[in-house]
């Protein structure tokens, strides 16, 4: 359980911050920007939440879900001591990608085949999920990053990398099913 009974330590004041590990390192750290650009996500996905309904807006809460998880688990260096750790340490699992791509083949099963690039846009909904796409894939690059210098857990890009091709298919469902979808004109204003 966390509790939170003090907003601002003054621990980072000097620019450092805490890893899930307790080690600290530099607020502009590899692993910082990485799952810092998953709360970014999160927000991001939270504002698009407002315009979705039913289960579109329970498939997005689990996604909230599922990158605090994300969050957690890139926080957490050094996967060889996960063991020593003294409690159970979150990591992201095969599971959550299979859900991913299991609810992209349902929502993709109702859509006509693209016949050309769609521009972001559409419905607020659609719009919303197109930034959330972008947002995810520099979330997938600072992760990729990452694994250069450091370890990580691999489901974690693979998470990353299928939530991306989720957003852009969920962004043609709540354009009425791509019919809404705005397609790109290549050349159009020459």
């Amino acid at each position: 359980m966390v509790v939170l009974n003090k907003i601002y330590t003054k621990t980072g004041d000097e620019g450092t911050t805490a890893l899930g590990d307790g080690s600290r390192v530099t607020k502009d750290d590899a692993r910082v920007a990485a799952y810092g650009t998953v709360d970014e996500l999160n927000a991001t996905l939270g504002m698009a939440r407002l315009h979705a309904t039913g289960d579109m807006d329970r498939l997005l809460g689990l996604i909230q879900n599922d990158l605090f998880d994300l969050g957690a688990d890139l926080c957490r260096p050094d996967m060889e001591k996960d063991d020593q750790a003294g409690y159970p340490v979150l990591r992201m699992v095969q599971s959550q990608v299979d859900r991913l791509e299991a609810e992209i083949d349902t929502m993709n099963a109702d859509l006509a085949p693209l016949r050309s690039f769609i521009l972001p846009g559409g419905s607020a909904l659609s719009a919303h999920l197109h930034l959330c796409r972008t947002v995810a894939r520099r979330a997938e690059r600072l992760v990729v990053r990452l694994h250069a210098i450091d370890a990580i857990n691999p489901v974690a890009r693979l998470y990353l990398n299928r939530l991306s091709d989720w957003f852009f298919v969920a962004s043609r469902v709540a354009n009425d099913n791509g019919a809404d979808d705005v397609l790109w004109v290549p050349g159009a204003n020459r």
